[in-house]
């Protein structure tokens, strides 16, 4: 009760503060202040003064309070605690911003399309004048930040300056360096409510809340289907166009999917990645490993059940396309006479003919 006192009594200073008459004002760009030291602080501004330095590395600050900051890096204090997940903060700011994360409270809301935001950057970048003054000269892709714009420059440089001390891997943007640490720490600071388990990114953690809100976001135009995943939902696009944008440089063939042209490069590399501790034999695939691991248990498993007919498989894939035989779903479909099939073996049989 006592700390919820001194808030209510905190936030009624700042309000008697904000009502008092703003007599000082700044002769470059017109901002008012209530009090001279203020419009002081301001003037550093334009001046570019900075007289707070730190006397182990030499930065400088326009205010002291910055400077305040700033040590704690270096003594590694971080008053700040989260009492949900135990993460500790050198600034107050960035405390807050975390607490978001777990209330899902996102107080920065856009007038014109009813977006909200946890942060105040993230709202800022969301604009609707379609302006991008940044433009790629070798791509001529356009942005709206320069920050952007210069993390899509290292695409065709290939920079990476964000590098990990622990494995050695490096990225081209801060964020994903960040996210790639939690690998190490075993950081997931993205809690589900609804069922306790955890996320090292937001991403997935966004993802997974479409299991329990049943949110499919992705919809297809030609077959009407909807996918949780974007990533899902442009590989399924592939089915209609007939897209196979991987192509191999060795043999020439073409697939519709990255994971299924990483498989089919193990056939001229040769590795087998997939590695049985048991009896050392090796595997290109993880779906073939996965298979052999059953020939050890020698349980007869069958571990994909279909809801409807109770009947069981072995492999997931089986039981997908057994499934079909149920819904009357036809996802393989003839570019030329616009024919649909339930198997991709009966497309191409049916473009032999």
């Amino acid at each position: 009760m006592r700390g919820r006192t001194q808030d209510r009594l905190k936030r009624q200073v700042r309000l008697e503060r904000d009502t008092r008459p703003k007599r000082h004002r700044c002769q470059q760009c017109d901002k008012a202040f209530t009090t001279p030291q203020k419009l002081e602080i301001h003037q550093r501004v334009h001046t570019g003064e900075k007289p707070y330095s730190c006397q182990q590395c030499g930065k400088s600050f326009s205010q002291s309070s910055g400077l305040t900051r700033h040590r704690r890096i270096h003594a590694g204090e971080k008053p700040y605690c989260c009492e949900q997940c135990g993460k500790s903060f050198s600034q107050s700011c960035n405390f807050r911003q975390h607490q978001r994360i777990h209330t899902g409270e996102k107080p920065y809301y856009c007038e014109q399309c009813g977006k909200s935001f946890s942060h105040q950057t993230t709202y800022k970048k969301h604009v609707h004048t379609g302006e991008k003054p940044y433009h790629c000269e070798q791509c001529g892709k356009s942005f709206n930040y320069s920050s952007t714009y210069k993390a899509h420059q290292r695409i065709h440089t290939g920079e990476k300056p964000y590098h990990c001390d622990q494995c050695g891997k490096s990225f081209r943007r801060s964020d994903k360096y960040s996210q790639h640490q939690r690998i190490h720490t075993g950081e997931k600071p993205y809690w589900c409510d609804q069922c306790g388990k955890s996320f090292s990114d937001p991403q997935t953690y966004r993802q997974h809340q479409r299991i329990h809100t049943g949110e499919k976001p992705y919809h297809c135009d030609q077959c009407g289907k909807s996918f949780c995943q974007l990533s899902t939902y442009k590989r399924h696009q592939h089915i209609h166009t007939g897209e196979k944008p991987y192509h191999c440089d060795q043999c020439g063939k073409s697939f519709r999917h990255s994971n299924r042209y990483r498989e089919h490069q193990r056939i001229h590399t040769g590795e087998k990645p997939y590695h049985c501790d048991q009896c050392g034999k090796s595997f290109m695939q993880s779906s073939a490993y996965s298979l052999h691991q059953r020939v050890h248990t020698d349980t007869g498993e069958k571990p994909y059940h279909c809801d409807q007919c109770g009947k069981s498989f072995r492999e997931l894939n089986t039981c997908r396309q057994h499934q079909r035989t149920h819904t009357g779903e036809k996802p393989y479909w003839c570019d030329r006479c616009k024919k649909n099939f339930a198997w991709s073996s009966q497309l191409g049989r049916h473009r032999c003919i």
